[in-house]
């Protein structure tokens, strides 16, 4: 997980995003695109036209932060609106670099009996 302040924002970038920009063009993004302040401290997170993987960037105070993530198998979920932001929990942002649902997750298993 993404050791991020307690109050710090999570901003899902909709649409798809080149996944060859580094942190300077995401930054851009992000003020021109998304009209958020790319240095306020907040996460935002990008994703590849292919659904498999993300990148996200964090200004922690001291500099940009660049992370990415590319899964093996499946794709990560996200929502069908063209453009502009949606704004998660950190938790959601947990579910989300799992490849789970982040919209609606759910148990795999349930136990049947206590012992």
């Amino acid at each position: 997980m993404i050791p991020a302040p307690p109050g710090t924002r999570v901003w899902l970038a909709t649409g798809c995003t080149d996944m060859r920009k580094g942190w300077n063009g995401l930054a851009l993004q992000v003020q021109e695109v998304l009209k958020r302040d790319p240095h306020g401290g907040h996460l935002f997170i990008f994703r590849g036209r292919r659904s498999d993987a993300v990148k996200v960037i964090w200004h922690d105070g001291q500099g940009m932060c660049l992370f990415s993530k590319k899964l093996e198998k499946g794709r990560f979920v996200w929502p069908s609106t063209v453009d502009g932001a949606v704004s998660l929990t950190a938790g959601q942002l947990g579910y989300l670099l799992e490849g789970v649902d982040w919209r609606l997750p759910q148990r795999t298993w349930k136990p049947e009996a206590a012992g």
